[in-house]
């Protein structure tokens, strides 16, 4: 799942050697922190944040396929 979100995060930014994914691990909760470059800030959340609703729904999707709820925060 942490290689997923690390992914689709470097496909989208022009840093890719920022990009970092930290995983939480909780009992039936994932938690992944997603840090990139203040430059690439607004690739990764899009338009309206349309970009990001998308990556957690993907992340959502997989999550569910082996039994965990996901969460995905990107912080500055």
């Amino acid at each position: 799942m942490k290689t997923l979100v690390e992914s689709m995060a470097k496909a989208l930014v022009d840093k890719s050697e920022d990009v970092k994914v930290t995983e939480i691990e909780g009992e039936k909760t994932t938690v992944f922190e997603l840090r990139v470059a203040q430059t690439d800030l607004g690739k990764v959340i899009g338009k309206q944040g349309k970009t990001a609703r998308a990556m957690r729904t993907i992340l959502g999707a997989a999550g569910t396929k082996i039994g965990k709820r996901c969460v995905l925060e990107i912080l500055e």
